[in-house]
């Protein structure tokens, strides 16, 4: 294009030279053959920008889906010891954020790092060709800038790095708090998680202001320099034309037209080396998990191995790495023989599920501890198989021959059919056709008792089960868990608490088929529930990680003295006078399922209206411009910064009118320079405040974000599109989307007006007529191509959001259910479909980028077409005298450079972070925003203790009113017509069959969810009326399953209360009360001992009493406890239950449970079925009645 321009130049000269011969027809024919060239550029440049642009987004989208599909495959590769000690949710971040910049820096940003390149060294090597002196002198300036660039870019990079790591964190904290929302809703530590998490962003923050001086030190010298290398370059080409060493004006024009390209292009170079560098410093995160050493595992497989020997561990000593100083296993030896059923029964933490780690080889005693010699100390002993140690098997068949049922049981979200299906991985029916398979899943979820319950879902077996199969109860859950590990008939069956959340007559169900297919079966079965192991062949007792009692039921019992005695006196369940001459009044199976039949499911529509009342408001949504200005406006205590860039842009927008300084003699080359020197101060300030700016406002809407959706009602989540995953990306996305928007992209739109105006206004002056021609064709022309490229990006972008997004969703519910995936030898399975997932967006993506790569080349090459009209006009206009080559220069130099700015301010987004993505960032930010009644209409509760007497008594009536409820996510009627009253200071039981609705009834009363009909009062008032705040202050709630969050036990534990004002002996009494203070007080660090992601270096029974200690020191009014014993040991069970019995003395304290022994002192016991109270009582007189309750009872009582 330079050439053609010169070539231009030099036939105005010889047209206006009288002595040249150049007559006004060759002068035209010069002209359009210049022009022909013009239009061939344009054409030439189209195809290959095009095919530039889609090939370097095909390859973008490949590599990034390769990376983060190889990330996948490395991380569950991985021995368990590793992701122990990665943070929840930096996995997530790492997917979703790490990967799109590696994404972004491949695709636009090396097609750009290509393409500038490229033109830098065409441009120097014309230069050089029409005249070596004058490109030699001027490429001084280039080389200060290619070095300065060269200095500054390590530097910001690192800083970046820095930022992203501080990133990851609040990526991690956000997946943390969204997995487990519901007990951050209970202790109402929303406030709290916001402060842990607004910790992180400021520290984000403070390392982003620490790049301004970087960026300002990088912008100031550099646009210095180029404009600074204008004035020598045209000053030294006047002094070589004086001095006959340049011969023509062409050569003049195409030299210094190409150092001016050349010097341009050297900034458009430097956005895509930084932005390279962090793709390369991103992949360089990826490659931390990848190139990770991996364990040497064994191969050996059948006939050298076999799974149907006795399994033996020989002087077992094991540690966890995460507390290498404290041992779980000491000196543990067992033999478990092959088809006979093993128990493992003992106080929690003694490493019962320890040993079922190590048989499942999530932990190695000796390969997956690299140097750490010190714990390599505290693993030792052995464990075989048939003779053969277990790490010399291979590691997928082994763990393809074992069927394992967890504590805490993991279904996908996916449906009923292929959670269970999943069990059949790795075994002869993995490729049988479907129909057969269905056979199969149908036939174990009959033997696990979940057929009856499945069977009543809309879409039976089709039924989505929803984030971690939040969509079914805990029973339900488990009771799917058992179908997934029988439906593959095991080898060797490990049972860990299989039947803890299972209701009474399940259980007795699902342990009769538990009993029927551990036949000749090696069985493991740790258990609390001592009815459950009673037919063992031999019991093991574990106190402390040590082997201290073995033997039958029986014989463990005659022995009044040892440990089981005592367990199972704990767990003694008393059934009146008559209980042995009554043990086989009734068939529990049949009449059972007839007392069900009587319970008829009422199917019950909700009126629209009623629905309606709990939609939040519509909020508007707006475009671009509606919600650039909003949030601008939002931003008034940064103007004074806006204010300051406004006028660095006016500066550096001003750098065009230099145009005109340019064509006159010495003195303007040296007001050039000193223009030079205000740009350079312009960009100074530009950078400093442009990225001050930036980082204050993606602070502060990342902390309102993220506080803004933890206040969402629990229901929020429920919902498909915002899964943990989801919502982690969004929160990590959206904000750094608005930083983008209002921060230096802003900058480049002042400074594209400026450049516009500016140019626009001196074409006037310099001539009208040409000027008008010029802005009304060229410029509509290349707004036009930027309206519609931004329109057809919008498009790809959303749809590589919207896949990306569901790909990442898929891999952090996977990672997260780590332990279940390996136990199903799952991880080729879940990396196929994984890749499937990308595979099907690098298509999508392909097809959508077909379009709109080819709008973004035409917008990238119409400036061509236009400048060649503008040339073919000026033309007609010289040749007719009506304009001097001077004028007309100026004129097309401006015009046209300032159309092309105007493009560029249209088009930024996809060449930097897309506006419209930026756009949707800022509704989806707005939509957060609380909206609805205002809490402080609502009635505050006084929480202020009292000495008056009868004020202190601090329970509370609680009343549930004809209660209608389904879930908003379901169709299926939980409750229906349930009416309940619960006294004042009452301890009142909730018991029932899994599924009943007995959760629900929880989860009403922690106001998780409305119901649909109905009123639920506290003390006589609607809970709606109540402050959200203030009622759940007054209610302490213990979950079924503990969530533990990453931090000290301390933190743990003072998770619902003010750490600032609780004394430490208040905390030590908690957690006496919940008799877990013995244990912390053994640990090295005590109370401020790391817990892990999800409290892995605790068991369970531990994790559970640290919920109880933390539900304890709220002093509530109300305690909750859902299944709250459920994962400990019978001793334990039964001394956190009389705290409970003695806590609970003045407060009202409603307990949901599945072992009746721990609601046999309660004040009134409610049986549910189907939704309603079917029976309701104390516990001698629900067992006089004889009816629903006293067969439950009579399933758990022990023969002793």
């Amino acid at each position: 294009m330079n050439v053609v321009f010169g070539q231009l130049v030099g036939a105005f000269g010889a047209f206006y030279n009288p002595w040249s011969g150049e007559t006004k027809a060759m002068f035209e024919h010069t002209i359009n053959q210049n022009v022909l060239y013009m239009v061939y550029l344009f054409i030439g440049r189209l195809a290959l920008d095009y095919v530039a642009i889609l090939g370097f987004r095909m390859i973008s989208l490949r590599i990034s889906a390769a990376m983060r599909l190889a990330y996948m495959q490395a991380l569950f590769a991985q021995p368990i010891s590793v992701l122990d000690a990665i943070p929840p949710g930096q996995t997530s971040a790492i997917i979703t954020i790490t990967a799109n910049i590696l994404q972004i820096g491949i695709s636009d940003r090396l097609s750009m790092l290509f393409q500038s390149t490229s033109l830098v060294i065409t441009a120097l090597v014309i230069a050089f060709k029409y005249s070596w002196l004058l490109t030699l002198v001027t490429s001084s300036g280039l080389l200060f800038i290619t070095v300065f660039y060269g200095a500054t870019i390590p530097f910001l990079v690192k800083k970046a790095k820095e930022v992203e790591h501080a990133d990851r964190m609040t990526s991690a904290i956000a997946s943390e708090v969204f997995s487990s929302i519901r007990m951050v809703a209970a202790c109402g530590a929303e406030s709290k998680m916001a402060k842990r998490y607004a910790s992180w962003v400021d520290e984000s923050k403070r390392r982003g202001l620490l790049m301004s001086p970087w960026v300002a030190m990088q912008q100031a010298p550099v646009f210095f320099a180029i404009h600074a290398t204008f004035a020598l370059s045209f000053w030294y080409a006047i002094h070589l034309y004086m001095e006959f060493k340049i011969t023509s004006v062409t050569t003049m024009i195409i030299v210094l037209m190409s150092i001016m390209t050349i010097t341009m292009s050297i900034g458009s170079i430097a956005t895509p080396i930084s932005a390279a560098a962090r793709s390369a410093s991103s992949a360089s995160i990826f490659f931390t998990i990848i190139d990770h050493p991996l364990p040497k595992f064994g191969n050996l497989r059948p006939p050298e191995a076999t799974s149907s020997e006795d399994i033996v561990l020989e002087n077992v000593n094991f540690c966890y790495p995460i507390r290498p100083d404290v041992k779980v296993l000491d000196g543990v030896s067992l033999r478990f023989p092959a088809g006979k059923l093993t128990a493992i029964v003992g106080p929690s933490g003694s490493g019962k599920s320890t040993i079922v780690g190590l048989i499942e080889r999530w932990y190695e005693l000796d390969g997956d501890l690299a140097e750490n010699i010190l714990t390599l100390f505290f693993r030792t002993g052995t464990i075989t198989t048939g003779g053969t140690q277990l790490h010399k098997i291979d590691l997928k068949w082994w763990r393809s021959q074992i069927g394992l049922v967890q504590q805490e049981p993991f279904l996908f979200n996916d449906t009923i059919f292929k959670n269970v299906e999943y069990g059949l991985i790795g075994t002869e029916w993995e490729h049988e056709i479907e129909e057969k398979k269905r056979e199969l899943v149908e036939y174990a979820c009959k033997e696990a008792f979940a057929d009856e319950f499945i069977v009543r879902l809309p879409d039976g077996y089709d039924t989505q089960c929803g984030d971690a199969g939040i969509k079914l109860s805990g029973g339900q859950r488990q009771r799917l868990a058992i179908a997934r590990s029988i439906v593959k008939q095991p080898k060797i069956l490990i049972l860990d608490e299989a039947t803890s959340a299972i209701d009474v007559r399940g259980e007795k169900i699902v342990q009769a088929a538990l009993d029927k297919v551990s036949k000749n079966r090696t069985t493991i079965m740790i258990a609390h529930r001592l009815s459950t192991i009673m037919k063992a062949d031999n019991i093991v007792v574990l106190k402390k990680g040590k082997v201290v009692q073995q033997g039958t039921h029986f014989e463990l019992l005659a022995d009044q003295k040892g440990e089981y005695w005592g367990l199972a006196n704990a767990q003694h369940l008393s059934l009146g006078e008559e209980e042995k001459r009554d043990m086989d009044w009734i068939n529990f199976d049949s009449d059972s399922d007839e007392k069900r039949k009587t319970l008829v499911l009422e199917n019950f529509s909700i009126e629209p209206e009623v629905e309606k009342m709990y939609e939040e408001p519509e909020y508007e949504k707006r475009g671009f411009f509606g919600s650039f200005g909003l949030l601008l406006w939002e931003q008034k205590p940064h103007w004074p910064w806006y204010i300051l860039m406004l006028l660095a842009s006016f500066g550096a927008g001003g750098d065009y009118w230099g145009w005109y300084l340019q064509q006159q003699t010495n003195w303007w080359c040296l007001m050039f320079t000193v223009l030079a020197a205000g740009v350079g101060v312009s960009y100074f300030v530009l950078g400093w405040s442009s990225n001050t700016i930036s980082y204050h406002i993606t602070s502060a809407y990342r902390k309102e974000y993220f506080q803004n959706v933890l206040h969402k009602p629990v229901a929020y989540y429920d919902e498909e599109d915002n899964s943990i995953g989801s919502l982690t990306g969004r929160m990590a996305n959206d904000p750094t989307q608005l930083q983008q928007l209002l921060g230096i992209n802003m900058a480049f739109v002042f400074i594209s007006i400026f450049n516009v105006v500016g140019c626009i206004a001196m074409s006037f002056y310099f001539g009208w007529k040409l000027t008008l021609v010029t802005v009304c064709s060229s410029m509509p022309i290349i707004l036009a191509a930027g309206f519609f490229r931004i329109r057809y990006e919008t498009q790809f972008e959303k749809m590589n959001f919207e896949v990306f997004a569901e790909s990442a969703k898929f891999a952090t519910e996977s990672i997260g259910a780590i332990r279940t995936v390996t136990a199903l030898t799952l991880e080729d399975e879940i990396c196929g479909r994984y890749e499937t997932l990308l595979q099907t967006h690098i298509k999508e993506a392909f097809h959508k980028a077909r379009f709109s790569t080819l709008v973004f080349a035409m917008s990238d090459s119409i400036a061509l077409l236009c400048m060649a009209f503008v040339l073919w006009y000026g033309g007609r206009l010289l040749a007719s005298y009506e304009y001097w080559p001077f004028n007309y220069l100026v004129i097309y130099l401006a015009v046209v450079q300032g159309s092309i700015s105007a493009g560029q301010w249209l088009s930024f987004g996809p060449t930097l972070p897309d506006i419209a993505q930026a756009s949707a960032a800022a509704n989806r930010i707005r939509g957060m925003r609380p909206r609805g009644h205002k809490e402080e209409e609502k009635i505050p509760i006084d929480l202020d203790e009292s000495e008056d007497e009868e004020k202190s008594h601090r329970g509370v009536k609680l009343e549930l009113r004809n209660i209608f409820f389904k879930y908003p996510t379901r169709d299926v009627p939980v409750l229906q017509g349930l009416n309940m009253t619960i006294e004042k200071g009452q301890f009142a039981a909730i018991v029932g069959p899994s599924g009943s609705g007995k959760t629900s009834i929880i989860s009403l009363l922690e106001k998780f969810y409305r119901c649909q009909t109905g009123r639920i009062l506290y003390n006589g008032t609607d809970i709606n009326d109540l402050s959200l705040k203030d009622y759940r202050n007054s209610i302490s709630l213990v979950a079924q399953e503990a969530s533990i969050f990453e931090g000290s036990i301390r933190d743990n534990i003072l998770l619902g209360v003010d750490e600032h004002t609780t004394p430490d002996e208040v905390l030590r009494q908690a957690c006496r009360d919940a008799e877990i203070h013995d244990f912390i007080s053994s640990l090295p660090e005590g109370y401020d001992t790391e817990v892990g992601t999800k409290g892995v270096a605790l068991s369970g029974g531990q994790k559970q009493r640290l919920a109880i200690a933390r539900a304890l020191i709220r002093n509530p009014r109300v305690l909750l406890l859902d299944e709250a014993t459920s994962n400990l040991d019978s001793e334990t069970e039964k001394s956190v239950q009389a705290v409970f019995e003695k806590t609970g003395r003045g407060r009202t304290m409603v307990v949901v449970a599945h072992r009746l022994a721990t609601v046999q002192n309660a004040d009134v016991i409610f049986v549910i079925g189907d939704g309603r109270v079917v029976e309701k009582g104390s516990h001698q007189a629900l067992l006089r009645s004889r009816g629903l309750y006293y067969q439950m009872c009579q399933s758990q009582a022990l023969d002793r």
